[in-house]
């Protein structure tokens, strides 16, 4: 007898993230301007749909944004969540990039910082940001570990 087990697949990794969004052209000015997102399909302001590649990995990863209409609000409706949570984002440096988004104003202006780069217990530097359409964006990078010193 063959168990269920072994006719399943394993899920490995998540390909892209589609976001609901009210306004494409507000969307995409704001992640066309974060270091690493490449447009690769749409960004039109008569797009309905739009793809960003985020980074240059061997399996890439994208975001989508998708563009709220009457039909997918009424499909939605009865699934939207109180809180949709955060996306999560790796950078390189988290405080070269908060200081982009801080100087920037054309960027800064299209989001709300929720605050400054801070260490977190479980061993990341991150901040967070509502982007246009209010989801919470955090970038974030593994703080080195410290070595312990045997006695």
């Amino acid at each position: 007898m063959t168990s269920a087990i072994n006719l399943m697949s394993d899920v490995y990794a998540i390909s892209a993230i589609t976001l609901i969004i009210k306004d494409m052209k507000r969307s995409c000015n704001f992640y066309s301007k974060i270091p690493g997102f490449r447009l690769i399909y749409g960004g039109s302001l008569d797009d309905a749909f739009t793809t960003f590649q985020i980074g240059k990995r061997k399996s890439p990863m994208y975001l989508n944004l998708e563009l709220e209409t009457s039909e997918s609000s009424t499909r939605l409706s009865n699934y939207k969540p109180r809180f949709f949570g955060r996306i999560i984002f790796y950078t390189t440096d988290v405080d070269k990039l908060y200081s982009y988004f801080i100087s920037n104003s054309s960027l800064s202006g299209l989001m709300l910082l929720v605050h400054e780069p801070v260490d977190a217990p479980w061993g990341e530097r991150y901040f967070y940001v509502r982007e246009p359409d209010g989801y919470e964006l955090s970038f974030a990078h593994p703080l080195k570990r410290k070595s312990v010193q045997q006695n």
